[in-house]
């Protein structure tokens, strides 16, 4: 029986696509973004929870009078891709059910992305760069498994969201915001571009962990600044 690995869940998530939204966490991620406020999240083990499919849909069908028709289930994480199988089935189940269906992702996966996404009605598409430079500098990894995922939404014409934290004396000036702008423009069906702040509310985790945090005095972005960048994507 195919099990996977969950680090939480939110019953009523508000941000997370349309609708009120299921949000399941998975356990797992390659990447360790400079900004990752979830470092828990990183070993494919984790202080997780074993679940099965069947197990996470009955949990998932309970909510079911709150996010109906309008809302559904997000698979966040981490990185669900890192757990194909289980995701596969999840997204089965959810469709067989009329649930609508949305990946939360950075698209850093195992490359069996095609039937995946065949089953997810939405995917959010976590930018961390759009140039390979920044991207290695970001995120520690090379860039071509985030364009191989990307090349595969638009083959198969998903729906998309794009998000970016925005860090400030990283990426928080006009030419970053033009080059995701000028990347969303050149893709097909995307049906909104966000820029998101950067903050420190997982702080106390890398402590926890014994982990040194990499951004160490990075101030919050804020709201003005953020503001004011997110015009040049009009």
């Amino acid at each position: 029986m195919i099990k996977g690995r969950i680090s939480s869940v939110e019953s009523l998530g508000t941000l997370d696509g349309p609708g009120i939204r299921f949000v399941v966490f998975f356990q797992g991620c390659k990447l360790r973004c400079l900004y990752c406020h979830n470092p828990e999240t990183w070993d494919l083990v984790g202080n997780s929870v074993e679940i099965s499919p069947n197990e996470l849909i009955k949990k998932i069908e309970k909510y079911k009078n709150y996010y109906g028709t309008s809302g559904g289930v997000t698979f966040s994480g981490g990185e669900p891709l890192l757990q194909p199988e289980f995701l596969l089935e999840c997204l089965k189940l959810c469709k067989q059910k009329n649930i609508h269906t949305c990946i939360d992702t950075a698209g850093f996966g195992f490359g069996n992305y095609e039937e995946i996404l065949n089953y997810v009605d939405l995917v959010i598409l976590d930018v961390k760069a759009v140039e390979a430079e920044e991207y290695t500098t970001i995120t520690g990894q090379k860039i071509d498994e985030f364009y191989n995922f990307l090349n595969t939404c638009q083959k198969l014409n998903k729906k998309m969201w794009l998000r970016q934290v925005i860090v400030p004396n990283i990426n928080d000036d006009k030419e970053h915001i033009l080059k995701l702008k000028e990347c969303a423009g050149s893709l097909k069906n995307i049906e909104k571009v966000e820029l998101l702040p950067y903050k420190t509310l997982g702080l106390h985790k890398y402590k926890t962990l014994n982990l040194k945090y990499r951004l160490q005095g990075t101030e919050p972005l804020s709201e003005e600044k953020l503001y004011e960048l997110s015009e040049y994507l009009n």
